[in-house]
């Protein structure tokens, strides 16, 4: 069974046992579970389709670990003036292990 949810304006698709990284969880910790209620698809031995989502199915999951993705750099500069800078940046994110979907 997998289903297609909505969190942080993103979709996933995802499985029982699927782990993956998403848009930082405020006020969540290590061990927390997580509900998403925005389900958009079921699949499996039958496919409910959500107008724009199914009613009563929610994924739920596991807070496995907060943290930042790799740091992205951003170089400005202005030729023949000798201007230059550079910026990084590090995206906080949250890491889940899916553990129900229920429909």
């Amino acid at each position: 069974m997998f289903a297609v949810f909505q969190a942080g304006g993103h979709q996933y698709r995802v499985a029982k046992g699927d782990s993956l990284t998403i848009d930082f969880l405020e006020g969540k910790s290590e061990g927390d579970v997580v509900s998403f209620p925005n389900v958009m698809l079921v699949g499996g031995d039958k496919t409910s389709v959500g107008a724009p989502f199914v009613a009563g199915a929610t994924v739920e999951g596991i807070v496995k670990k907060q943290g930042f993705n790799d740091k992205v750099l951003v170089f400005k500069f202005k030729r023949r003036k000798d201007y230059k800078r550079t910026r990084g940046h590090k995206q906080p994110v949250t890491t889940i292990e899916i553990s129900d979907i229920k429909l």
